[in-house]
């Protein structure tokens, strides 16, 4: 008995507290009830008239056009419950609350669901939509709350009201006046407005399958939208509300399953007062998958976004413009157009079709943001991927049919079954070729070497860090990769290109400035969040290339439609193998726009080239662009390979030792050679591909030991073999190599200069002119003298006597004491330089 007085204790010691909790807790039910039991019933006529108060409206970037007003000219017409037909009432009840006629207004169970999962969502346990937990009868009484808070309060509030309204009347009054103002898309409120909207019949006579749509969209309206994206999960709702209204005994079997497949045709979109409505519907799907249907309906929000509605105009004229031209020309009906600041991530344009309402080319599908095959504009990517690992724009690879698939013999140039061994799209092949000039013609065999020098993952790796994240793992592609196996958006491919234009340096890319509620509070604002997905010397070598003309010349001429004379813009093109999709993306430090062109359908067009059929309508867009943006130019890459630098990687292709030369005398360089004749060449071994001297995951590493061990080497070196054979070449023997040297440029061939004026140790005036003379000859022909003053150049004289006038006070590095210096220049690029001293008084 002892051992239970301690207890006996903690209890009486705790009694009078827990008797107060008891008390608590009867005190705040009882006031609960008491309240509940006061809260009025708002009046059934309101409720039938209400009208949406405040609108969300979304803007361009200067806050002042109006693209999109969500509720302007609102369209909804209130029928009776008799006109309303079963199909549509069943599915309702089926989808939103299947045990709509049983309960009392509310559902216990389910309000406990959605509190735990609101509260693991605000844990981030668990991501996705929030859980309303609401029946048709609470959505009913939601609607007509004047309060928008989302406090206890509120929500005990309408559970109250939900219990009084089906108490106070029939479960077909409260259905009615939920169909007859419930969302389907844009300004579309009630069944009736829904039916005649997208079928062109009342409610009364809406079949099962078109029930089942109508029921599937008011969840998500602009998700489920059939002139949206995501059709195909439209589809899918619209079946899982056919399977619920078979559970519940609303149709048999036999119903189902002709619902289920009954192919049903949606009405055209009608134009209303939009802008930019690819874009709109983007930003509104946004929207509503942050603060849901109903607060965008409610709440008044303001939302600006980056759009840049004079270039999006432009893009819309040029996109309508040359889309239907090349329908034409090409058999290519649609086309997309997205432009993106570089330096912000910020959607300029955004144009998902020829014309959103044309029907003819299912114009409201925003191809901007679908998959589809990205062709050789990934290209980039994979080069990118290389020159990180250490290979050079100058490294060199051989443009010749190449068997890659090692179960196949070396020599059979043929693609099937498993063999593999691509084309470029002109049926010719270069030979030995830069990858400067492999990407800037688009050759493909070069550009699978690459892939295969590089690595598929890390290729895969670099895209992702760029922000095209939709490819999926290295197991699912093959060398085919690098000519655009995969499938990227238009907006992803256009924001990683971004990165290239902005030094490395990535902004996701967003649509929104910033969103306000209805009484001014800032909800959500545009907020910079770069990282750097690239180094800056990667993105200059790209952008270097991309933006080589000259280099692109041999594939698309000198005035192509990427060439925009007096300004360095780089650009990408692409298309598919089976001409079903045509790119061009191109960019500068400012912006970067890319264009697609195909079928929505997916079939393919003219057999042209994307620098044929899409450039053209990229190059109109980018030219007005840039008269109306402020413009900068790329950073030049700096190009120092050293002499450790293996040959192969500096473009010397022709054997594995190296030498140097002077180019005018074609003997070996001497210590008096200039570098403006120095060349570089290789010899020794015969000729190779570049799996002999690099191990390709270690590219600047030692040789490899055994360069079979690689499974491409034996395929490669091959092809080499029979380049040689063909093209009879034979360099790279050691006996090619000169013995004699460099007998040009001696010291004794070395010009000779003197400065005669002004004399050493001289004192000029710092305001009056002085004139420089010299004393010049040489063995070669003199072109000019260069004159400098403390290390700065100050001007040059190219005809005899070479005299030089100038003024001290003019010369910025002018002192007290001052060195001025003459370089004599012959024609052969010997250069001899003397100095004098001179004071200023």
């Amino acid at each position: 008995m002892e051992r239970m007085r301690p207890r006996r204790l903690l209890f009486h010691r705790h009694k009078h507290l827990l008797l107060g909790a008891i008390a608590f807790c009867f005190f705040s039910a009882g006031s609960l009830v008491l309240w509940a039991a006061t809260v009025p019933l708002p009046d059934l006529a309101s409720l039938e008239e209400r009208k949406v108060m405040q609108s969300t409206k979304i803007y361009d970037r200067t806050g002042e056009i109006v693209l999109y007003d969500f509720h302007n000219d609102v369209r909804r017409t209130v029928i009776p419950f008799e006109n309303i037909s079963r199909n549509i009432k069943n599915a309702t009840v089926a989808i939103e609350d299947e045990r709509f006629y049983e309960h009392s207004g509310i559902q216990v169970t389910s309000i406990i669901r959605a509190v735990l999962t609101d509260i693991l969502i605000k844990l981030h346990i668990k991501k996705g939509f929030t859980q309303g937990g609401s029946t048709i009868t609470q959505q009913v009484v939601k609607n007509s709350l004047l309060t928008k808070d989302k406090t206890l309060v509120r929500k005990v509030k309408e559970w109250v009201l939900a219990i009084k309204l089906d108490r106070a009347v029939s479960k077909d009054v409260i259905l009615n006046l939920y169909l007859n103002e419930a969302p389907y898309g844009g300004n579309l409120y009630g069944i009736e407005e829904a039916s005649r909207s997208f079928f062109g019949v009342d409610a009364a006579d809406l079949t099962l399958a078109q029930a089942a749509y109508l029921a599937a969209l008011p969840q998500a309206p602009t998700r489920y939208s059939p002139y949206g994206n995501h059709r195909d999960l439209l589809e899918s709702r619209k079946n899982l509300v056919l399977f619920q209204m078979k559970k519940n005994g609303f149709i048999t079997e036999s119903e189902y399953e002709e619902a289920h497949a009954a192919v049903v045709e949606f009405l055209p979109q009608t134009r209303g007062n939009l802008r930019a409505p690819h874009f709109v519907f983007y930003i509104r799907e946004y929207l509503e998958e942050l603060y849901g249907d109903r607060a965008l309906a409610e709440e008044g929000f303001k939302v600006v976004t980056t759009l840049d509605y004079n270039l999006q105009a432009q893009a819309e004229r040029i996109v309508k413009e040359y889309g239907t031209r090349n329908e034409t020309d090409f058999n290519a009906s649609n086309a997309a157009l997205v432009a993106i600041d570089p330096k912000t991530g910020q959607i300029l344009t955004m144009v998902g079709s020829r014309d959103y309402f044309d029907e003819s080319v299912d114009g409201n599908f925003n191809v901007a943001i679908a998959h589809r095959q990205p062709g050789s504009t990934f290209k980039p990517f994979v080069y990118a991927t290389a020159f990180k690992k250490g290979y050079t724009p100058d490294t060199v690879v051989f443009d010749i049919p190449t068997q890659f698939q090692t179960t196949c013999a070396w020599n059979n140039f043929t693609s099937g079954g498993e063999c593999y061994s691509p084309e470029n799209f002109d049926g010719k092949f270069r030979g030995p070729i830069k990858l400067r000039n492999a990407i800037a013609e688009s050759r493909n065999i070069p550009s699978v070497k690459v892939l295969y020098l590089a690595g598929i993952k890390d290729s895969l790796q670099t895209a992702a860090d760029l922000g095209v994240t939709s490819l999926s793992t290295a197991e699912r592609y093959g060398l085919t990769l690098v000519l655009g196996g995969g499938e990227v958006s238009l907006l992803d491919l256009t924001g990683g290109y971004g990165v290239f234009a902005n030094d490395g340096i990535r902004n996701p890319t967003t649509g929104i400035l910033s969103i306000t509620d209805s009484s001014g509070r800032i909800l959500k604002s545009y907020s910079p969040s770069p990282v750097e997905a690239l180094s800056s010397g990667i993105a200059r070598q790209v952008n270097d290339i991309l933006s080589d003309n000259n280099a692109r010349a041999p594939e698309f001429g000198l005035d192509s439609p990427l060439y925009f004379p007096g300004k360095t813009v780089a650009a990408k093109t692409g298309t598919t193998n089976d001409y079903r999709d045509v790119w061009t993306v191109g960019y500068t430090p400012s912006v970067v726009v890319g264009v697609w062109g195909g079928n929505n359908d997916n079939s393919p067009i003219e057999k042209q080239i994307a620098g044929f059929v899409i450039a053209p309508m990229w190059h109109a867009f980018m030219e007005y662009a840039l008269t109306n943006l402020p413009q900068s130019e790329f950073i030049r890459p700096e190009y120092d390979y050293g002499q450790n630098t293996k040959p192969i990687l500096r473009g010397l292709w022709q054997g594995g030792d190296t030498y140097t030369v002077d180019r005018l005398s074609g003997k070996l360089a001497t210590e008096y050679t200039p570098q403006e004749t120095r060349e570089v060449r290789a010899s020794g071994g015969g000729v190779h591909s570049i799996l002999h001297y690099v191990d390709r995951k270690n590219p600047t590493g030692p040789a490899p030991s055994n360069p079979n061990d690689d499974p491409q080497y034996r395929l490669w070196e091959s092809g080499v073999a029979l380049w040689v054979a063909a093209t009879g070449y034979a360099g790279g023997a050691p006996g090619q190599v000169p013995t004699e040297y460099d007998d040009i440029h001696t010291r004794a061939n070395m010009p000779v200069i003197s400065i005669t004026s002004p004399a050493s140790g001289a004192s000029l005036p710092v305001g009056a002119r002085a004139t420089i003379t010299v004393s010049a000859t040489g063995r070669f022909p003199i072109t000019k003298v260069e004159y400098s003053i403390n290390g700065l150049t100050i001007g040059s004289a190219t005809v005899p006597p070479y005299s030089f006038s100038f003024r001290p006070q003019d010369v910025q590095t002018i002192g007290a004491q001052n060195t001025l210096t003459a370089i004599v220049h012959d024609s052969v690029f010997n250069k001899t330089s003397a100095s004098v001293s001179f004071s200023i008084n």
